[in-house]
């Protein structure tokens, strides 16, 4: 349990780092970021999540970064449709942050 703590908390802070360097990413997208990290860290500490559940909800949420992160350095940077696309994937994470924690 501790490993899945210290993983989510170098996850935090990992993703701060990125949020920190991504100054063309919309706020939004960094926002929301940082508080369904916030969200699983919360689960964990509260005992809402097990470690199979909290090491899903990290590989999507990193998956989900290194997307934002391609996407942002391709060229022409974040346009309308990859922020739909980013946006729709946030709400499905955010989704399964809930059902996960409310199982």
């Amino acid at each position: 349990m501790r490993n899945i703590i210290r993983m989510a908390a170098w996850e935090t802070v990992s993703l701060g780092l990125l949020a920190g360097l991504a100054t063309a990413e919309p706020r939004s997208i960094v926002g929301r970021e940082r508080r369904q990290q916030s969200r699983i860290l919360q689960g964990v500490r509260s005992g809402a999540l097990t470690p199979a559940e909290t090491a899903r909800l990290e590989s999507q949420e990193a998956r989900l970064g290194r997307e934002v992160w391609r996407d942002r350095h391709d060229g022409d940077g974040l346009g309308p449709r990859e922020r739909a696309k980013i946006t729709r994937q946030q709400n499905r994470l955010s989704r399964e942050i809930y059902r996960d924690k409310h199982n």
